[in-house]
């Protein structure tokens, strides 16, 4: 069950102000999305040179996203760890790996598909 007075636009347009925040804490305190979002930014038109159809185009341009979608749960997982203090601990040192571990496959997805779309652009 939905919070009490939070529905229809008045929760749509919360929603998109909290989204709105998540995204200008992402940018202000880390930049290894900073440095995705930049790397996203200059592949935007080299995607759109590169993918011949529109599928193309869509693969090599989502993927660059999926690495930004990972990237803001591993932060999101960070700053929850983190909020519990300084001291080390197994779990909280597993669960910061993982997220850096999913962040590492979504860069490889990348590789990946942008090496499959060239390779047949160029080799094919």
């Amino acid at each position: 069950m939905g919070k009490p007075g939070n529905t229809g636009m008045r929760r749509i347009l919360r929603a998109t102000r909290y989204s709105a925040q998540g995204f200008r804490q992402a940018w202000r305190h880390e930049a290894a999305f900073r440095q995705e979002v930049t790397l996203t930014l200059l592949l935007l038109p080299l995607a759109l040179w590169l993918g011949q159809t529109a599928a193309e185009r869509a693969a090599l341009l989502a993927t660059c996203l999926l690495v930004l979608v990972v990237e803001l749960l591993n932060s999101a997982i960070e700053a929850a760890v983190d909020r519990h203090g300084d001291q080390l601990h197994e779990l909280s040192g597993r669960a910061k790996d993982m997220g850096s571990a999913a962040v590492f496959v979504s860069l490889c997805l990348v590789v990946l598909v942008w090496g499959v779309v060239a390779w047949q652009r160029f080799a094919g």
